[in-house]
């Protein structure tokens, strides 16, 4: 399976988002995000590891992979592979004793246990396709906003209707990292393009 590689950018959250986060994915060799809405656990969990901070005691992710590596089974990477009806599928992959395992799992869990073994992180191209985030390249952003064709003013602007002001919403919500927000509307959006077929 052909796959794109991943790092992770960020979590952020919002005063109204109760208690979830979003899991912020970016594509190494491209500009798309993919926002993954996830629990406070494993936000927790991810964050900690990231930080470097060891807790007193071991977390459900520090008892998987020490399971994983007193067994001598060794992660090889994690896969984002699906995405169905809103919600994100993964698999560990793995080697044990020369053979080739899988293990699905949520991708919190994936991506929390990806950072405790330095395993890199992947997307199956069809999710990034339909749940990922370009974000504006510099050399774009200068042309549209310097104003310098002046091609803005020639047409005479219209009522725009309820899926291009979602679209300008989701635009907005990326350039101020508001990747939970982004992520709803990107949702929204797919749902009302797939009405329309």
């Amino acid at each position: 399976m052909d796959t794109i590689q991943v790092d992770i950018i960020g979590l952020s959250t919002s005063p109204s988002s109760g208690g979830a986060y979003a899991l912020v994915l970016g594509e190494v060799d491209g500009n798309r995000r993919l926002p993954i809405i996830i629990g406070a656990f494993e936000a927790q969990a991810i964050a900690l590891e990231l930080e470097k901070i060891q807790p007193p005691r071991p977390m459900t992710h520090d008892l998987l992979r020490d399971t994983l590596e007193a067994i001598g089974a060794e992660v090889v990477d994690i896969v984002i592979d699906e995405l169905r009806e809103g919600t994100f599928f993964a698999k560990i992959r793995y080697l044990h004793n020369g053979d080739e395992g899988q293990l699905d799992a949520r991708p919190s869990d994936a991506v929390a246990l990806a950072v405790r073994v330095d395993a890199p992180i992947y997307v199956a191209p069809p999710v990034l396709e339909e749940a990922g985030i370009p974000t504006e390249d510099e050399s774009v952003s200068a042309l549209t906003s310097g104003g310098g064709s002046g091609a803005s003013t020639s047409e005479p602007s219209k009522p725009m209707s309820r899926m291009e002001r979602m679209e300008q919403q989701l635009e907005e919500a990326i350039e101020e990292e508001d990747y939970e927000r982004a992520a709803q509307l990107r949702d929204e959006i797919a749902r009302m393009k797939g009405d329309e077929n």
